[in-house]
C-alpha cells in the first residue's frame, strides 16, 4: 500500500475522532490508557518514548484544540497521525470501512 493511502487513511480516521471526541471526552482517557501501555512496552525506545510524551502534552489541551491538530493538514498534523494513541475508541467495523473506502478512492482517481 503506498505513502499516500496511508497518508488518506490516517486523516480519515482521525477526521472521525475528531468528529466524535467532542461527545466522547471518554476517548482521551483510553488514549491516555494506551500510552501509558505503550510506554511500559517500549520502555527501551527513546524514539517510541518521545513521541507518547509529545502525544500526552497535546492530550492535556482543550478538546477543540486535540481536534485541530488531528485533522491538520501539516507537517505536524501528519507526523501525530503516524502513531495516534486511540485504538480502541472506534469500533473494527468502522476502522475497516474508512480504510476500504480510502482505498476505493484512491484506485478510482
Amino acid at each position: 500500500m503506498s505513502h499516500d493511502v496511508h497518508n488518506r487513511i490516517g486523516l480519515a480516521l482521525a477526521q472521525r475522532i475528531a468528529a466524535g471526541l467532542p461527545d466522547h471526552p471518554e476517548w482521551v482517557d483510553i488514549a491516555r490508557h494506551n500510552l501509558d501501555r505503550w510506554r511500559e512496552l517500549n520502555a527501551d525506545s527513546p524514539s517510541l518514548l518521545k513521541c507518547y510524551a509529545e502525544w500526552r502534552a497535546v492530550l492535556r489541551r482543550p478538546v477543540g484544540e486535540i481536534c485541530a491538530l488531528l485533522t491538520a493538514e501539516t507537517e505536524e498534523g501528519r507526523r501525530l497521525r503516524q502513531d495516534p494513541p486511540f485504538p480502541g475508541v472506534l469500533s473494527p467495523s468502522e476502522v475497516w470501512e474508512i480504510k476500504r473506502r480510502c482505498r476505493h478512492e484512491t484506485i478510482s482517481a
